[in-house]
């Protein structure tokens, strides 16, 4: 190790935060670090299985642990004879949990895209989610901070910029005034003229504000990408979850977007198996898959988390969560693929990254020809799918 190594699971939010991280421990070679994730007990167990890789890779390194697991998980994480010690996961920014002095210029990124975290914490109370308890309330940054950020990665030439967040949607609503997502996003946009693509990670879609949409629908630069914390299409289990919204409520969304930018592409988070779920309620998680067209799908088999209303409603067998979750992916995956094929041979404006691979603005993952510049966008015109990838 030149640099200290810094292992990110789970969401874009904690990719965000391991480049704060990198930074501020900077040259520091005996540091390893594993930036958690604890959305599901899945999430908390390659979080052990990335510490015992991390521990026979880096054996005399010390390995410390943060993130969400960091705390919801704490005493078990604690236990295992390969870490040497956590930081919780409200002060992982803070170079004094490092031991570490504030360092003025940051050591590159790892990530040819910038993630800004503009937002964290949540003050939503789904019953099914444990990220609350490992982030805290809701806390936004300022419209300034969050321009410093935008701007330190466009001066070193960044092409897109993904803001995150744990609910991203939720920004601004312990600011002065409670300016909403679209004000932050339009400032962004008339700011850095610049700044090529503008890319929104997940979003609650009844939190979707006129101007946001505004952008979304019409807005260049905004990349045509909407991905819905949309989690079951079924409304008795939705309400079950205490979510916000309804079916219909993300068909009319879709709909109005897709009568403004038809290439517009739609990604979600949907959970199979969510106690009290039967047939038909899995039947309409299955069909909102391919009625909202969703080809970006991130399908989670639930899992009970400590302390959350869910894991006390009646559960489903493993056996049964397992089979949903599988024909969840299933759905998905012809969804998706139909959409590949209707790309092939329409010229893509490409993201390249490190690995001969890049994303279009509808994040559609494209071969780029070998010695691409990571970072540099390029025009391909694929000719195949191969296994998931266009060519």
């Amino acid at each position: 190790m030149s640099v200290a190594e810094v292992i990110t699971l789970g969401c874009r939010l904690n990719i965000a935060e391991s480049e704060r991280i990198r930074a501020l421990l900077g040259e520091r070679s005996d540091v390893v670090v594993v930036n958690s994730c604890a959305v599901t007990k899945e999430a908390v167990r390659h979080t052990r299985q990335a510490i015992r890789r991390a521990r026979r890779a880096w054996p005399d390194a010390r390995l410390l642990v943060t993130g969400c697991a960091a705390d919801v998980e704490r005493d078990q994480l604690a236990s295992m004879p390969e870490v040497d010690g956590l930081v919780p996961n409200a002060a992982k920014l803070d170079a004094r949990a490092w031991n570490a002095p504030p360092r003025p210029e940051p050591v590159p990124p790892a990530h040819t895209r910038a993630f800004v975290a503009v937002q964290n914490g949540c003050d939503h109370a789904c019953t099914f989610c444990v990220i609350p308890q490992g982030r805290g309330p809701s806390r936004s940054l300022t419209v300034a901070q969050v321009l410093r950020e935008v701007e330190r990665h466009v001066d070193r030439g960044v092409a897109e910029v993904v803001l995150t967040g744990v609910d991203v949607t939720g920004w601004g609503s312990d600011l002065p005034g409670q300016p909403r997502l679209g004000k932050l996003c339009g400032t962004i946009i008339a700011t850095f003229p610049e700044l090529a693509r503008l890319r929104m990670s997940s979003l609650d879609g009844v939190e979707i504000d006129d101007e946001l949409f505004e952008l979304l629908a019409g807005e260049r630069r905004v990349m045509p990408h909407l991905h819905l914390s949309l989690q079951h299409g079924h409304d008795l289990i939705l309400k079950r979850m205490k979510r916000r919204h309804l079916r219909a409520d993300a068909i009319s969304l879709v709909e109005r977007l897709r009568g403004r930018r038809p290439e517009i592409a739609i990604g979600a988070d949907l959970i199979a198996g969510f106690p009290t779920e039967d047939e038909t309620m899995h039947e309409a998680n299955l069909s909102i898959v391919r009625e909202l067209d969703i080809v970006h799908g991130h399908v989670f088999a639930y899992s009970p988390r400590p302390r959350t209303p869910a894991a006390r409603m009646p559960q489903l067998d493993k056996a049964t969560i397992k089979r949903r979750a599988t024909e969840l992916r299933a759905v998905v995956a012809q969804v998706r693929t139909r959409w590949l094929k209707s790309l092939i041979g329409q010229p893509r404006s490409v993201l390249a990254e490190s690995d001969s691979i890049g994303h279009a603005p509808d994040f559609a993952r494209i071969a780029v020809p070998q010695g691409t510049p990571p970072g540099s966008v390029v025009t391909v015109t694929p000719t195949i799918l191969d296994g998931g990838l266009l060519r």
